[in-house]
């Protein structure tokens, strides 16, 4: 919430503390329901917009440093409804832009209120981890028929949490398993059993995933986070606490694999799932040739040809950001959404590694953000919510540093 929305008077200085924390409470509340979306609209949704409606009237400032993402975001959602005009039958086309409208302003949302207030970033991460360990637990629970109508929380015999889908379940929980790991190698090793086990328990959800896009995003965001680590803190203790650490890691998580195969259930949809090319990738209209004749398709179409047509004219969707984007959003969303992209990867890697009290936060958002680029080639992002929180994250930390380099150039000049 703006301060300027509020005169600043000796009274108001307590009503304005109470506001703040009540503020960040319903920020860290609707961060922990990005963890539950079985239906749509999901509670996630119904609370957001009324909480990013309430702020907006009370004041939610957009500064200079946050209004390139809304310019972005707001070009990128224009670009879909183009693409509703080329459509014959509309159907769910309105509601599937209205939800990127959302949560396109869901990112410059926590972007600005990571601005005015940075203390929101460890509530933000401590709310994503609560919500990753219950939805983790459900999905284990549920993987093993653990009490009646468990089977809820899984999908094609894999763990889907409070989650509709396995491949948003186990990418969700990448930036919380960051946040714990930093906590275990940053921290006093008092504090490291409590993390152990929230890691332990959010690795165990993340593997009954069984999907190789979330496998292969935490496998890349825990070696670039022990690399950056190491690069950042350069004494000779601290690297030999992170390499001992690391090989301990590696060495429980192994053991647990090995456990885990021992079960045939396990064991027979993991050697199934480790192939690198499955029936539906290769081939005739498989993901990556549907890959190949939507672009070239998408070449005859500059509007786009309409959110969730794709699948109406190949046996399945797009499995592929940049392509999603060229369908759903046309030639200007696609531009857009690079520009986006580019964008955040560039400046959030200027800005990584900067002795900063935001610099945990930024550099798990930006790894993860990194590793979502990648694997966006495979499979659809698009409505991902907790994406649009990594991009926003990433952003209200730019904004931070913005604001910083500027109080100093300021003190500097006037000294």
């Amino acid at each position: 919430m703006s301060t300027a929305a509020i005169p600043m008077r000796q009274p108001m200085r307590p009503q304005l503390a109470t506001v703040g924390m009540i503020a960040s409470t319903l920020v860290t509340f609707g961060v922990f329901l990005s963890g539950f979306v079985i239906s749509e609209p999901a509670p996630y949704e119904l609370f957001m917009v009324g909480l990013i409606g309430v702020w907006s009237i009370l004041g939610l400032r957009i500064s200079r440093s946050v209004a390139p993402l809304l310019a972005l975001y707001l070009t990128f959602n224009v670009g879909g409804m183009l693409s509703l005009t080329v459509m014959q039958d509309m159907a769910g086309g309105p509601m599937y832009v209205a939800v990127s409208l959302f949560l396109a302003l869901s990112a410059v949302f926590f972007a600005a209120i990571i601005e005015a207030k940075p203390q929101r970033l460890q509530l933000i991460f401590r709310a994503w981890v609560a919500s990753a360990l219950i939805t983790a637990l459900l999905g284990i629970l549920g993987y093993f028929n653990a009490f009646p109508g468990s089977e809820a929380f899984t999908l094609y015999d894999r763990a889907k949490g409070a989650f509709q889908d396995p491949n948003v379940f186990g990418p969700f929980l990448v930036a919380p398993a960051l946040y714990l790991m930093h906590g275990l190698l940053a921290k006093p090793l008092r504090q490291a059993p409590l993390n152990v086990a929230g890691l332990l328990v959010i690795a165990l959800g993340l593997f009954l995933s069984f999907s190789r896009a979330a496998w292969a995003l935490f496998l890349f965001s825990a070696c670039a986070m022990v690399f950056v680590m190491l690069l950042k803190e350069r004494t000779g203790a601290f690297r030999l606490k992170i390499l001992t650490l690391s090989i301990a890691a590696v060495g429980v998580m192994a053991l647990a694999l090995v456990v885990a195969l021992q079960v045939p259930q396990i064991a027979d949809l993991f050697s199934s799932r480790t192939q690198l090319v499955q029936d539906y990738d290769g081939g005739h209209l498989g993901r990556f040739d549907r890959h190949r004749l939507g672009f070239l398709m998408s070449m005859e179409h500059p509007l786009g040809i309409g959110p969730m047509v794709f699948s109406t004219i190949f046996p399945e969707d797009e499995h592929n950001i940049w392509l999603k984007s060229l369908t759903s959003y046309g030639w200007l969303g696609f531009l857009s959404y690079l520009a986006l992209v580019l964008w955040t990867l560039w400046a959030g890697f200027r800005n990584m590694l900067l002795n900063r009290p935001w610099q945990p936060y930024l550099m798990i958002a930006y790894i993860a953000f990194v590793g979502h680029t990648a694997i966006g080639f495979v499979i659809d992002t698009d409505h991902w919510r907790h994406f649009y929180l990594i991009v926003g994250i990433i952003w209200g930390c730019l904004a931070l540093e913005h604001r910083h380099g500027r109080r100093f150039g300021a003190e500097g000049r006037a000294s």
